[in-house]
This record gives structure tokens, sequence and C-alpha cells, in this order.
């Protein structure tokens, strides 16, 4: 992995990020929780947007990955202003979010905060709004922690390190919810969802698509599907999927 370069942001977060200069529209990834930015699908995208000359950034949130920050300091409000200052700090013109679960979430919200810019979206196990959700399948005694303590530590499937949902995250991800309303936008959505993803129910995908206002949206359902999406398969749906958007947006 080459060493990536860093972005100081107007509010005080120091942003790791890998960017290919190229052609429009552009793609940016928006990872998940606890994820960083050197994952398969991030790879394979980076390596779609190289072979056609596309631009491309793919970054890490405060407290992911190389980016400077405890994770535990983290909110979805200070992850989308870290977005904010990557689609404003380090690109130009029209782009495409891609989303990966909670980066779902923040691509939902870039694109109602920056509907000039951004021109389509690719959702991948899409989570907005995870957090009301995880606060009401918590037990008395996770909650009681929570609002006594500040935090909860939550077993991952995906690695050694546990969850820490913080009160301050449960807090600031109900003050940022996108799915208790409508979501006006007629960009191209796509939405791709595993029917058999563990942490996602996959009607999140129908939900997310009966929100958005505008008609160009389209669910893509996954049978047997994980919340990864990262088997070959899946790679190389995502980079058609992504293709497409980019090509009717030229």
């Amino acid at each position: 992995m080459t060493t990536p370069t860093y972005l100081e942001t107007a509010h005080g977060t120091r942003l790791a990020y890998h960017k290919i200069d190229g052609r429009g529209p552009g793609v940016i990834w928006c990872g998940g929780f606890m994820s960083d930015m050197d994952g398969g699908k991030a790879i394979e995208l980076e390596n779609y947007c190289k072979t056609t000359g596309r631009s491309y950034v793919r970054f890490d949130y405060q407290g992911h990955g190389h980016s400077d920050g405890a994770f535990a300091d983290g909110t979805i409000g200070l992850w989308h202003q870290d977005t904010l200052a990557i689609l404003d700090q380090l690109t130009q013109g029209p782009q495409v979010l891609v989303g990966s679960s909670m980066g779902g979430w923040i691509s939902l919200l870039t694109l109602k905060k920056r509907p000039g810019r951004v021109k389509g979206f690719v959702g991948i196990a899409s989570a907005p709004d995870f957090t009301p959700r995880h606060w009401a399948e918590l037990t008395q005694a996770q909650q009681q922690d929570v609002l006594t303590k500040g935090r909860v530590l939550i077993p991952s499937d995906y690695g050694p390190d546990p969850y820490v949902f913080t009160k301050d995250l449960f807090d600031d991800g109900w003050a940022n919810r996108v799915m208790n309303g409508p979501i006006h936008t007629d960009i191209p959505v796509r939405l791709i969802q595993g029917t058999a993803d563990p942490d996602v129910p996959w009607v999140t995908a129908l939900d997310i698509a009966h929100a958005i206002t505008g008609e160009n949206v389209e669910a893509i359902l996954v049978p047997e599907g994980d919340h990864r999406l990262s088997r070959d398969v899946d790679l190389k749906r995502l980079v058609r999927i992504v293709d497409s958007v980019c090509q009717e947006i030229s």
C-alpha cells in the first residue's frame, strides 16, 4: 500500500486519503463503521477508475484507518463533516458517492447537503439511521451503561476489536436521521443489498427506495448476499453499476 496523503480540515480533523486525478464524474468512496479505505471494494473501485481514467478519492474518517483521532470521539455528524471536506476540497464537478453500510447514511446526508455536486449515489448494504435501531436492540443493562458510563462495547463479527457505541454517537445519530421523512433527490440511485445480510435487514434497501422522491432509483437484491458483498462476483457487480451510473451522468 502506498503512503496516504493528509488533508487538514477546517473543523480540525486530519484525514488520510488517496486520490486519482481524471475525468468526471468522479467517484468518492465512503466507508463503513470502523472500516477503512484499504478494503477490497475501495481498491476495486480504484482499479476501475485507473483503467477508465476517472477521478477517484478514497479516505478514512476521523478515528478510522490512517486518519487522526480516536474512534470513540467520532459521531455521524463529524464523519459527515469529514466527507464534506473531502468533497469540497479535493474534488471538482459532479461526483458519484459510493457508500458502504454506514457510508450509505453518510452519503445520503451529503447528497442532501450538496445537491449541486453529488449527481449519483450507489449504496452497498446502506445503513441509514442504524444507531436508533441498535439502541432498541440493546439490553436494559447495556442501555444503562450508555447512560451512566457514556459508552458500551459490542463484540464484532468482523475483527477482534469490539464496536464502541457512545452516548454522543446515539444522540448525534438521532439528530442526523434521514429516514424520518422523504429524501428529495432525482439523481441516479442504486441500492445493492444482500438478502442474507445479518447486520442490515434486506428490506432497508426498499425502505430507502420508497423514501427517495425521484424516479431514478433501483434496489438490487443479491440472493444469499452477506453484509460485505466482497466476493469476486460482488466486486464485478459493483464496478458495473458504478460505471453505468457514471455513464448515465456523462
